[in-house]
């Protein structure tokens, strides 16, 4: 669900992965360095006077940030009272995602939700990614009907796991533990 913790469940995640290869307790895959170990985009709030007014999207690798959601965004495409700008993602998360497509070690595309689904660009390099055979963590928004989403949903090769107030602070040792036991 919105605000369950869902972007911060996948940063404690990633901070988990970085510290347990910086410690060297586990090595990484041929031909991949610390630095092109996880790529992909991140989603951060943008606050204002204590208030969430919006959110950018984060390249992991380069840390370019674009607005793709605001309420000062005049937009026709409005979703909870924040104006919408695709050509954000299409800037920054596109080529975050299809960079990071067999050059790091893990995928990380958070978030796939209504805000993002409005772009046709960011819609089509998920689905590449997602044909990809690498470790990808993605963060989902429960409640959209996007047919990418459903087509995510359907899919037998991985795992959804719910974030809640009640998981949400043990949920990031569990995937830690599935990365490391699957890859």
């Amino acid at each position: 669900m919105p605000r369950s913790g869902k972007s911060a469940v996948l940063e404690k995640v990633i901070n988990m992965i970085i510290e347990e290869r910086k410690n060297g307790n586990s090595g990484t895959r041929s031909g991949f360095s610390a630095d092109k170990m996880i790529g992909g985009i991140k989603t951060e709030p943008i606050i204002e006077n204590g208030e969430r007014v919006g959110y950018a999207c984060v390249n992991i690798q380069t840390g370019e940030k674009g607005i793709m959601a605001h309420r000062n965004i005049d937009s026709r495409l409005r979703i909870l009272g924040f104006g919408i700008d695709p050509t954000e993602l299409d800037r920054v998360a596109v080529p975050a995602i299809l960079d990071s497509i067999g050059n790091c070690e893990i995928l990380v595309i958070d978030e796939v939700g209504k805000f993002s689904v409005e772009s046709e660009g960011f819609v089509a390099a998920v689905r590449t990614a997602l044909e990809y055979d690498m470790p990808t963590l993605l963060t989902l928004h429960k409640k959209s009907r996007h047919p990418l989403l459903q087509d995510i949903r359907r899919r037998d090769d991985g795992r959804i796991l719910e974030v809640t107030p009640v998981n949400r602070a043990l949920l990031p040792y569990k995937i830690h533990k599935l990365i490391k036991e699957i890859y």
